[in-house]
Parts: C-alpha cells; sequence; structure tokens
C-alpha cells in the first residue's frame, strides 16, 4: 500500500503513461469515435490496444478522465442529439443508428444523460435553432456535450432521496 501524503500536502501526481501506451489508447479511442454505433466490450478494445482488459481499463480512465463505456455513451448521446436536431429520421431510427438494441434503453438512458426524452430534445434544439445559427458548430457540439458525470451522480442522489421515478429506477 502507498503511503499517505500527510495532512495539509497533495498526494503526488500518478505517474505519467507510457508513451507508447497513450497512442495505442488514442487509437483506441479513435476506433470508438470513428464507429461509435458498433459494440465495443472491454475485451474488445483491449485487443486493439494489446493489454489485459483490467489494465486497459484503468488506463483509459487515467487517460481520459472516464471509463471507456461512458466514453461511449456520451458519444453516442452527441450523435443522437444532432440527429434529432438536424435530421427528420424518426427517434427510433436515431436509436438504433446510434448503436442502440432498444428504443427504451435509448429513451431511458437519453433521459437520465440530458434530463430531456428524445423527443423533448428535438422540439427544444428546433426552437433554439434560429437563435444559435451563428454559433460554429465545433463550440456547440462542445458547449452541449453531456456531462456524465454529473448525469451518474445526480441520478444516484436522486435515488439515495427517492426522488426518483419509479419508471427510471434502476432493479439490482
Amino acid at each position: 500500500m502507498a503511503p499517505r501524503a500527510p495532512r495539509g500536502t497533495q498526494a503526488p501526481a500518478p505517474p505519467l503513461q507510457d508513451p507508447a501506451l497513450l497512442r495505442r489508447l488514442l487509437r483506441a479511442r479513435d476506433r470508438m469515435d470513428a464507429a461509435s454505433h458498433e459494440a465495443w466490450p472491454v475485451e474488445r478494445l483491449a485487443a486493439v490496444v494489446g493489454v489485459t482488459q483490467a489494465h486497459f481499463a484503468r488506463s483509459f480512465k487515467q487517460a481520459f478522465g472516464v471509463p471507456p463505456h461512458r466514453y461511449l455513451l456520451t458519444r453516442r448521446i452527441e450523435q443522437a442529439t444532432a440527429l434529432l436536431r438536424d435530421t427528420s429520421l424518426s427517434i427510433t431510427d436515431v436509436a438504433y443508428a446510434t448503436g442502440w438494441e432498444s428504443l427504451g434503453s435509448f429513451g431511458r438512458v437519453f433521459r437520465d444523460i440530458t434530463g430531456l426524452s428524445p423527443g423533448a430534445m428535438r422540439r427544444q434544439a428546433r426552437a433554439e435553432a434560429h437563435a444559435l445559427g451563428h454559433i460554429p458548430a465545433c463550440v456547440l457540439k462542445a458547449a452541449q456535450r453531456p456531462d456524465l458525470n454529473i448525469a451518474v451522480l445526480e441520478k444516484r442522489r436522486r435515488t439515495a432521496d427517492g426522488t426518483l421515478p419509479p419508471s427510471t429506477q434502476e432493479v439490482s
């Protein structure tokens, strides 16, 4: 067990990762970005990087600040939001196009992360489209990126408080 830092001082920063490992992690992240609609289990990603599953999961979180599954969810929700805003695809088509296997899972996770149902998000995005028309797309995408850390923590807090509606409560 590593020794703790004395009170009132900061713990030392974690050691930097090997540059070769970081390049391979970037390669795995790029593959997830390019095909976020595909299934990306940790086994598949670890094989891309050439390390064990546990080492991959730890290294990915250390390098990018979020676990691989949460990163993939972020990308899928971003793409779904863009499709809902910019296309006339049905919500079912958007769900399947962004890699969800069921419409129910898509709607539940989308609402948990964004706070709105896919239909409500589409209506809101279209209503605000005229006001946001002069802002570059890259800036909008960065500003509208879902923060899954907050969404997950908020959901856990609401579950603990008993204020989470039964339709979205997780079954253990």
